[in-house]
């Protein structure tokens, strides 16, 4: 029996249940229709299909047509030493793996949030178990069992030159990855929904829920803002096609923990 894949978020678990454990928590929601499941071979009956597209010099997007379940992209990064999958997508096909294949193949996995897990052990069984790296606070939000687990706590570097930061808010282990010869050698982030690029890409935010609007406090932000300290970077790719910021983006983070911290009436 194929383990279902959620309709509504799109994470893969080991078995059918009443309700999805993701979409039943704050944070996400069931399916206004009620809780629906669908699998790998399912999708693929209907037509779902991948386009893999370069977005920067040694940076693929992966993202699945027509749109299934939340709709974010994943995003390859090539590097010397491997490539890392990040937030990987809720479906694959032999033709996505042929192509990933020719851009070197998949030698770690990591995800910024349990929103975005997808089929997460679908991929890395499909690149020769690639390691999946992810954060020992988020361990519970795994629906799916799987020897290739890496959990980490706050920082781990699973290839070299990237970075994983765990900087909660959104989940207690909301993480980005930091690329360090990202944009052009100024640094770039990966950030899910951990950090959000909002529609005007001049700017980012953060929240507890965004499709339930429920926001963080003014102490969340600045601990994130504090963990991402350390780290350089002029780029940030968001969690969809198009959703970056293309330079500034540290003055941009800053700027964007200030207003908000503003208009939640707290100080900082």
């Amino acid at each position: 029996m194929e383990q279902p894949i959620c309709v509504t978020c799109g994470v893969q678990r080991e078995e059918i249940a009443d309700v999805c454990a993701i979409c039943a928590d704050e944070r996400q929601y069931v399916g206004w229709g009620g809780q629906a499941w669908t699998t790998l071979s399912e999708m693929r009956s209907v037509g779902y299909r991948n386009r893999v597209e370069e977005i920067d010099p040694d940076l693929w997007g992966i993202g699945t047509e027509p749109q299934f379940a939340i709709g974010q992209r994943s995003l390859l990064v090539e590097t010397d030493h491997g490539n890392l999958l990040w937030d990987p997508m809720s479906y694959l096909d032999d033709e996505t793996v042929a192509q990933v294949r020719k851009l070197g193949g998949v030698q770690a996995i990591s995800a910024s949030h349990p929103h975005f897990y997808g089929i997460v052990v679908e991929w890395s069984h499909a690149f020769d178990d690639a390691p999946i790296h992810l954060p020992e606070a988020d361990r519970a939000w795994l629906q799916r069992t799987d020897a290739e687990y890496r959990f980490y706590d706050d920082e781990a570097s699973p290839l070299p030159g990237l970075t994983l930061v765990r900087c909660g808010g959104h989940f207690d282990g909301s993480a980005v990855l930091h690329w360090e010869r990202g944009a052009a050698g100024r640094g770039a982030l990966l950030s899910g929904d951990t950090i959000q690029v909002v529609m005007d890409r001049r700017a980012v935010s953060f929240m507890r829920s965004y499709p339930n609007l429920i926001p963080l406090d003014p102490a969340t932000i600045r601990d994130i803002q504090e963990r991402l300290a350390p780290y350089e970077y002029d780029r940030i790719y968001g969690a969809w096609w198009g959703r970056n910021v293309s330079a500034g983006a540290a003055a941009a983070v800053a700027a964007s923990a200030d207003r908000y911290i503003r208009y939640a009436g707290a100080d900082g």
